[in-house]
């Protein structure tokens, strides 16, 4: 049997029983987790509002060896908030649909245990914070959020030289089964030429250049998010459903 605390990010619940929950997680040292939580759904639960999506918390779980394994689901025995982004995100419907959309795609991507969930976490950590903080439009979070969560899974979009041959920008064509802008040599079937305007836009967000981003005109931003869905749906192999609602 074994006691561990990681600090992380709820992803979302489920009902599980009359009164408990299981719940998802993004860990720091642990990855994606999914643990039960035994009453959270009673009216004197002491800790169930803590165990809400968005809230970055610090749970502490109980183990058998079998659940560390992934045989049965350990239990979240006790709950700290750390930052309650939820409570500014929930409250405003463009906030609530990005922070959604986030969620969705940092549980896609942290599946195991790993580097890569470790710098999915922080990013996740920073985009709640600065989502909740309403510092930057929604629109604006989520894609430099998806775009950054690309980057460091390994899949980092090129916005100057050529995907490709690697031919210094500017370039004309983006395709997203090529990785990124390319060249006129290197253009493939079902290359599109977007405006430079959004492609400087999706460099701005990448690269935290947040005056560039939101001094952008409102087409650019529709026609970056386009491409940003689309090449997130690519190597995602699937959209995310959570996408649909978000305002633009």
């Amino acid at each position: 049997m074994t006691l561990f605390r990681d600090d992380g990010i709820v992803l979302r619940t489920q009902k599980l029983g009359e009164a408990d929950r299981i719940i998802t997680l993004l860990t720091r040292g642990h990855g994606r987790v999914r643990a039960v939580a035994r009453g959270v759904r009673r009216t004197k639960s002491k800790f169930g509002a803590r165990l809400e999506p968005f809230s970055h918390v610090d749970v502490q779980f109980f183990a058998r060896g079998s659940e560390l394994v992934g045989r049965s689901l350990p239990l979240c025995t006790q709950s700290e908030t750390i930052a309650p982004y939820g409570g500014a995100i929930v409250t405003d419907y463009g906030r609530y649909t990005a922070g959604t959309a986030m969620l969705e795609t940092a549980e896609r991507f942290a599946d195991h245990e790993g580097e890569p969930a470790v710098q999915q976490y922080l990013l996740l950590v920073g985009g709640l914070r600065t989502l909740a903080s309403g510092q930057y439009p929604p629109h604006l979070v989520l894609d430099a959020f998806l775009l950054r969560s690309l980057a460091v899974n390994g899949y980092a979009p090129s916005f100057g030289d050529c995907a490709r041959c690697g031919m210094p920008g500017p370039n004309r064509f983006f395709s997203v089964a090529a990785g990124g802008v390319v060249c006129g040599e290197c253009r493939v079937p079902g290359s599109v030429v977007p405006s430079s305007e959004a492609i400087a836009l999706l460099s701005a967000l990448l690269t935290g250049d947040w005056a560039t981003a939101t001094a952008c005109e409102a087409r650019y931003v529709r026609e970056g998010s386009g491409l940003v869905a689309a090449y997130l749906q690519w190597h995602l192999e699937r959209g995310l459903r959570s996408l649909r609602y978000v305002e633009n």
